[in-house]
C-alpha cells in the first residue's frame, strides 16, 4: 500500500521519535522508498542526520559523567543513569581496524568498554582495578558497536560493572570490570584477558 508523502512523513517522525538511532537505510527500507527520498523528508521536517542525533543525545547524557572528560570516553554516551546502567555507541570507521583485514582491532572494543564502565561510576575518581574480558567475534568496518553496561554489585571500595557489546542484537563483547572508587586509599590496576 503507497502512503502519501504527508502520511509517510508523519510516520517517519512517530518512528524516530520511538528509535531515534534508525538509520536512513532502515527508514528506506520501512517505508519502501529510497535513502534520498527518506533524507529529504528528514530535512522538509528539520530531522538532523543520525550522526547530529546521537551526538546531541551523547552531550546531554555525559553531562552527567564525573569521572571522565568528554575526549576520554570511546563512543557516544546515549543513555546513563549514574551506578545502575549505561549504554554507548560506537561507530566502527577506517581508522579502527586492521588495513589488511578490516577487522577492527581489540583495543578500541576494550576501550569503549572500559570507558563505559567508568562513566557510570558516580564518583570523580574512578579507576578500573580489574578486569575480564571476552572477545566473542571479529568486528568489520562499517558495523555499530553497542555496547550496555549495568552494575551487578558494590563489594565496599570496588564496584562491579558487567558490559556485553553488541553488533545488531549479537554479542561480539563481554567484560566483567571491577571498579576502585574514591571513597578510600590504594587500588591496583590489572586486567585479564581471556579467550
Amino acid at each position: 500500500m503507497k502512503r502519501t508523502k504527508r502520511e509517510r512523513q508523519k510516520l517517519l517522525l512517530e518512528t524516530i521519535r520511538q528509535t531515534p538511532f534508525v538509520t536512513d537505510e532502515e527508514l528506506a527500507e520501512k517505508f519502501q522508498v529510497s535513502v534520498q527520498t527518506i533524507r529529504l523528508d528528514r530535512m522538509e521536517l528539520s530531522i538532523p542526520e543520525l550522526r547530529e542525533r546521537i551526538k546531541s543525545v551523547a552531550q546531554q547524557q555525559f553531562e552527567k559523567v564525573r569521572a571522565l572528560a568528554p575526549e576520554e570516553v570511546i563512543g557516544d554516551v546515549i543513555d546513563l543513569e549514574l551506578d545502575k546502567s549505561a549504554i554507548s555507541i560506537l561507530d566502527i570507521k577506517k581508522e579502527h581496524v586492521f588495513s589488511r583485514t578490516g577487522i577492527a582491532r581489540g583495543h578500541h572494543l576494550f576501550a569503549q568498554a572500559n570507558s563505559l564502565a567508568v562513566a557510570v561510576i558516580d564518583d570523580e575518581f574512578a579507576l578500573t582495578a580489574k578486569c575480564v574480558i571476552t572477545f566473542k567475534r571479529q568486528v568489520r568496518e562499517g558495523e555499530r558497536v553497542v555496547a550496555k553496561a549495568n552494575v551487578v554489585r558494590d563489594e565496599g571500595d570496588f564496584t562491579v560493572v558487567k558490559v556485553d557489546s553488541f553488533v545488531n542484537r549479537e554479542l561480539v563483547f563481554q567484560g566483567t570490570f571491577t571498579m576502585y572508587r574514591s571513597r578510600s586509599k590504594g587500588g591496583k590496576s590489572a586486567c585479564e584477558a581471556r579467550d
